[in-house]
């Protein structure tokens, strides 16, 4: 035969006008800026046949903005789900903008490669991967947009590669 559940362990709940009810914590789940706790907390409700009943109202709240713990009581066996721990190459680097870029087309022949989320990037202009930004870029009349990142992007691919070489006419390079 199973086990029977344990039922889930008690926990202040503190209602939004300051009073204190003791709940019973069924989960805790991580958030990116906090922590919830799934809990029910007793209540009464009206039968068809006009008796009052006790029942749970459940609902997430804020920790520890709206929960306290019961003195002595073991939270362990909570079923508990937490965020995956960040990479460490996204502590470093922070938030992944879109990848990409976009051509911006203007009057004679102009243009401006612009990253997917610049501000002035033209709604609903298509993607370019790497290659076709570069190829862009290589245009005449064709900048870079300094105000996001595209330039700082691109700029170094088209131009780092050259840093002590020398272009000869046919288009090879040679130590300098």
């Amino acid at each position: 035969m199973g086990e029977t559940p344990h039922e889930p362990p008690p926990i202040t709940v503190v209602l939004p006008d300051g009073q204190e009810v003791t709940g019973r914590l069924q989960e805790r789940q991580q958030a990116p800026d906090a922590w919830l706790y799934k809990v029910a907390v007793p209540a009464w409700q009206n039968t068809p046949d006009g008796r009052v009943e006790p029942a749970w109202y459940v609902v997430w709240v804020k920790a520890p903005d709206h929960v306290k713990p019961v003195p002595g009581v073991s939270y362990d066996d909570v079923p508990t789900t937490r965020l995956p721990p960040p990479s460490a190459e996204r502590e470093i680097l922070g938030p992944r903008r879109p990848s990409g870029w976009v051509l911006q087309k203007l009057e004679r022949g102009r243009s401006i490669i612009r990253a997917v989320d610049c501000e002035e990037a033209p709604a609903g202009a298509p993607v370019l991967d790497l290659d076709k930004a570069l190829d862009a870029a290589e245009h005449p009349g064709t900048r870079l947009c300094s105000l996001c990142s595209a330039a700082a992007e691109l700029d170094p691919v088209l131009k780092g590669f050259e840093h002590g070489f020398g272009g000869t006419e046919n288009g090879s390079r040679e130590a300098t």
